[in-house]
């Protein structure tokens, strides 16, 4: 007679694996209380809603994003590039997100498109679980690598805009990063409890300073005479200035500027086993990320555009944060740029929580199935914290050894970090192919599930836009090239793809994957769907 785990529980590779599938070494029982993946619940599930709102507005920060990139996007066709590339970039990545959406609705779990891409691939689920898995992983842990690295900017460019002679140097970027680094650190480690609220309290800090950079820079330039930009000049005024001679081709590079803003649609998936009923709320926390993203981004745009009375000293700008120079120009004075810089400064620390948050997750869920150097150390969950320990400790080492790049090469570090689309975006690929080349078959649908011809449009969009521009993302951003202005993208990515493949050949033998339990299963922890 079957008995209950071998009708709920499978395992990724095989069927026929199942009744050896056990975690730590123990046999999985219904009174253990197991989550989706299949593991032991082991972590509190102490977030809600409305702190997964808080940590998509933050960590998925897109105004402040938008602008951190605003001087590139510029080169791509001008004012009215940034607009509509921002505009067609945002298109793609909603077709993109209800693709994650639903999925992380069947299967809320924290291993997000690593355990996704495990049970849609069917038979090839270890493999294409792996890469999908380590991308991911990869992706996350170098962006938070450069959100510390742009509130080290931050924080430096305001230092600068207030002291004439400053001459900004790399080391003091590097020192404020390192700082940074490990007061994020030590508040996720030990502020586990209160971290919810912390994130809830960075979403208001999102939500208001775009609203309060909107009203000043619609009003300022009147109020001290400074001047708008002029409508043709946002909306009309097309330069390509990137060296390439097809506008087109420039208006497709100018996305990824786009798709840095808004491309993390998994990023609160991550949180799966920390929210109860995830597979209803997570989906409604994407919509939300992304309704209020996009607006937000937009507005944003729109005002600071206007605010731009001379495009030339923004593009020579000496400072290291883009925006330094717009809100100058858009308040008037030093002070006022001081203080917008502030605004957004305030939400991005908390954004440094929430990738600290998400990168630890998606490594210690790899750990956990012994897919990491050194697995059963770093898949443990301290005691007393409540949470990944071991995990976010290297994530500040791995965060702490870029920044030592950055003092050697602000190039090598820029390529680094600059890879975070294209490996994230073949985790999204690696998951929802195959959940369209197998028909859409191997999983049992969620709360949210895209019906019929609809679900398979979808996805098809998906990976069309994913595989397309995985390429053009990996284009020079400029014409001619140099060593200095070069695209490293597809250099480092393949890199580290050859390093997830070596590992996969040493790990394959004792590897198996995340397991699929059906949201039905007697097994389940309570509040697990």
């Amino acid at each position: 007679m079957s008995t209950v785990e071998e009708k709920t529980i499978r395992p990724a590779a095989t069927k026929e694996q199942s009744s050896s599938l056990s975690f730590n070494d123990e046999p999985l029982r219904p009174e253990a209380g197991v989550n989706v993946s299949g593991h032991k619940q082991e972590l509190q599930r102490n977030f809600g809603f409305l702190s997964l709102c808080g940590l998509s507005l933050t960590s998925g920060n897109v105004w402040i994003a938008l602008g951190g990139t605003i001087t590139v996007a510029i080169y791509n066709g001008g004012p009215p590039g940034v607009i509509y590339e921002y505009i067609a970039a945002s298109v793609f990545y909603w077709i993109i997100g209800a693709s994650i959406a639903e999925l992380a609705s069947a299967i809320p779990s924290s291993g997000g498109v690593y355990h996704w891409a495990t049970i849609t691939a069917g038979p090839y689920g270890r493999s294409c679980g792996w890469f999908a898995g380590w991308w991911n992983c990869l992706a996350w842990l170098l962006g938070l690598a450069s959100i510390l690295q742009i509130v080290a900017a931050q924080s430096v460019s305001m230092y600068a805009v207030m002291h004439d002679g400053f001459e900004t140097k790399q080391w003091h970027v590097f020192v404020t990063y390192i700082v940074v680094t490990w007061i994020a650190c030590f508040t996720v480690l030990y502020m586990n409890r209160t971290l919810p609220s912390i994130l809830m309290l960075g979403g208001f800090l999102v939500i208001a300073g775009v609203f309060v950079t909107i009203v000043v820079c619609a009003i300022l330039p009147h109020t001290t005479h400074k001047g708008y930009a002029s409508n043709h000049s946002v909306w009309m005024d097309w330069q390509n200035q990137t060296g390439y001679g097809s506008s087109g081709l420039a208006f497709l590079l100018g996305m990824l500027n786009g798709a840095y803003a808004v491309g993390t649609p998994d990023l609160i998936t991550h949180l799966a086993e920390e929210v109860p009923h995830p597979s209803s709320i997570i989906p409604k926390a994407i919509l939300a990320q992304f309704i209020f993203g996009f607006l937000s981004g937009l507005f944003y745009l729109i005002a600071i555009l206007y605010g731009i009375t001379d495009l030339d000293a923004v593009l020579n700008s000496t400072y290291l944060f883009p925006l330094t120079e717009i809100y100058r120009q858009a308040a008037g004075t030093r002070a006022g740029s001081v203080g917008l810089l502030v605004v957004a400064l305030l939400p991005n620390i908390i954004s440094c929580f929430g990738c600290y948050v998400t990168a630890s997750r998606v490594f210690w869920t790899l750990a956990r199935d012994n897919a990491t150097p050194f697995s059963r150390f770093f898949a443990k969950v301290d005691a007393k914290t409540h949470n990944p320990f071991r995990a976010i400790v290297f994530s500040a080492f791995f965060s702490t050894v870029l920044g030592c790049i950055y003092v050697g090469s602000t190039t090598a570090f820029a390529a680094f970090v600059g890879s975070f689309v294209v490996l994230s975006t073949l985790s999204y690929l690696a998951t929802i192919l195959p959940h369209l080349l197998t028909r859409r078959q191997n999983v049992t649908p969620g709360w949210f599930w895209m019906k019929g011809l609809t679900g398979f449009i979808i996805n098809g969009i998906s990976c069309a836009y994913i595989i397309v521009f995985v390429v053009i993302f990996c284009f020079p951003f400029a014409l001619p090239v140099d060593a200095e202005s070069m695209n490293y993208a597809s250099l480092i990515t393949g890199g580290l793809s050859l390093f997830v493949l070596a590992f996969w050949f040493v790990r394959r033998s004792s590897y198996v994957g995340p397991r699929e339990v059906v949201l039905d299963a007697s097994v389940l922890s309570k509040d697990a769907i």
